[in-house]
């Protein structure tokens, strides 16, 4: 089986990332191209166009599909390409066949699901990822959500505006909750601490058991929701995390239980999900992510014990400015034939 590390995150309890300001526009001695796929902004658009030469599918009113063999066809075909990590473009084998020419895929997301590496492997492609650049703002995110359902935040809200009363119900206490986490990278490591500082215990589940950490592991996501009071996704998707959270851990976690999800929508069973939220056999959720992005499921929008959100916690200025300067020196470091900055690395 194909393993895969991203290099910034390798560590067990990995620091969120930052990276320094990315060095003056210096415009390649050739100008090699790059395809950019990903809708940057215009001051970034604008100081990558001073290092090289861009080919913008964006600024281009040609489908996809014929954008790229043009931009194959050229007389300087790229060699690097900056795409989106929602997976509206899938990087697999007919997207490298379309564009040959390509060295080097420098995703804007952490998580990889769009991109098949083994084939990018094959073909000697090297893949760099946001990895770490998000890690403080989702994990600021899923304490957020994980709050907001336990005392019903968005809740009270709501039943002010429409009633002008207080909200009657009570709320949950965070401190001294049992947090399941799936996936201790480093977002997941970085809600780790953060919860501790409230004073919940954490324990995780994990591809292998972390070294160096004292969290209590588990080595099945069944084994982690049974002895826990909240399930926190933050894995990688892979097709060994799809649905890792199904019917059987949701009814082992049960009917106190909360699940909250800043990771993918289909590591959780979302059909399960709402199940066992309407059927009470889980108390709430709070999920930023679903398995059919941008649309939700239709129960969940009229379920007062669930806070849901679009795919956003990665989006504050702060994370924007470095993964701009992290898109820019990830594609210096490709052309000078240094090491990248964040490089997903294989291995058997």
């Amino acid at each position: 089986m194909l393993a895969i590390r991203s290099h910034s995150t390798d560590s067990d309890a990995a620091s969120e990332f930052r990276i320094t300001a990315a060095s003056p526009a210096r415009q390649m001695p050739s100008s090699p191209s790059v395809l950019v796929l990903y809708r940057l902004k215009p001051a970034i658009l604008a100081d990558l166009a001073g290092r090289f030469r861009l080919l913008d599918s964006h600024a281009s009113p040609l489908p996809l599909d014929a954008f790229l063999v043009a931009a194959a066809a050229g007389d300087d075909p790229p060699r690097a390409a900056v795409v989106p990590g929602s997976g509206v473009v899938r990087i697999d084998a007919a997207f490298l066949d379309a564009v040959p020419s390509l060295g080097c895929i420098v995703s804007v997301s952490a998580g990889l699901n769009h991109v098949d590496l083994p084939e990018c492997a094959r073909r000697g492609v090297v893949v760099a990822n946001a990895a770490g650049i998000y890690s403080a703002d989702v994990a600021d995110y899923a304490v957020g959500l994980l709050i907001d359902v336990l005392r019903g935040v968005s809740a009270g809200d709501r039943f002010l505006r429409r009633r002008g009363e207080f909200f009657s119900p009570l709320g949950s206490r965070l401190g001294g909750r049992r947090i399941g986490i799936i996936g201790l990278g480093s977002i997941g490591s970085a809600i780790a601490r953060r919860l501790e500082a409230f004073g919940c215990i954490v324990s995780y589940h994990s591809r292998r058991q972390k070294h160096g950490v004292s969290y209590g592991y588990h080595p099945t996501a069944l084994d982690l929701a049974a002895g826990s009071d909240v399930l926190l996704v933050a894995c990688a998707l892979t097709a060994e995390t799809r649905h890792v959270v199904d019917r059987a851990v949701l009814d082992a976690l049960g009917s106190g239980g909360v699940v909250v999800n800043v990771a993918r929508g289909a590591n959780v069973d979302e059909a399960e999900l709402v199940r066992a939220l309407a059927e009470g056999r889980i108390a709430g959720a709070g999920l930023e992510v679903f398995e059919d992005e941008p649309n939700v499921p239709a129960q969940l929008l009229g379920m007062e014990n669930v806070v849901l959100t679009h795919h956003q916690a990665v989006f504050t200025p702060e994370a924007m400015a470095d993964l701009d300067r992290l898109v820019v020196g990830n594609l210096e470091a490709f052309f000078a034939a240094t090491p990248l900055l964040t490089p997903v690395l294989f291995f058997d």
